[in-house]
């Protein structure tokens, strides 16, 4: 199964793309969707969709995985993260693919195996699930990659749950 994992964000979009086939998970591709300080909110999203629908018909992605927008004391920095959600979201049902949503809390317990884990033991275990050299940079794409992680993850237990019944 492919997935596309995506760090939605306006100013700074990381993805991060897995092949999971059972346990053995590969690296495919990441990176992160920059846009322009002071364009427009409506310009960054057009740079964010068209980004997206380009990744999505170079890597043809099964799935796509996407944190929950939690509360955020920053409302400003939250009503950012919904739009680019919004754009992401839209992204992937144009292209007829499942969006599967995920708690911040579930992504750390699925790849740390502990929902209050730091941001840098996150991305510790994705370079190490993904046996690479480095953490990949930005933050955003290994965040991306997380979510993916969790994903895949998440597929093989309903599966497993689903073959059980």
């Amino acid at each position: 199964m492919r997935v596309m994992g995506i760090d939605p964000g306006t100013a700074i979009c990381g993805w991060g793309i897995i092949d999971a086939d059972g346990d053995d998970v590969r690296l495919v591709d990441y990176g992160a969707l920059t846009t322009e300080a002071g364009l427009p909110l409506a310009s960054r999203l057009q740079f964010i969709y068209w980004g997206l629908d380009e990744l999505v018909h170079r890597h043809r992605p099964e799935a796509v995985a996407v944190e929950q927008l939690f509360f955020s004391k920053n409302v400003t920095t939250a009503l950012a993260v919904g739009h680019a959600r919004g754009v992401v979201l839209l992204a992937a049902a144009n292209a007829g693919i499942a969006v599967h949503e995920y708690r911040p809390m579930e992504v750390k317990q699925a790849i740390v195996g502990y929902g209050n884990a730091t941001k840098g033991q996150v991305q510790q275990m994705v370079r190490m699930l993904l046996a690479l050299d480095d953490i990949p940079r930005p933050d955003d794409a290994a965040d991306a990659l997380a979510v993916a992680l969790c994903h895949a993850q998440s597929a093989r237990y309903r599966a497993r749950l689903e073959d059980a019944l």
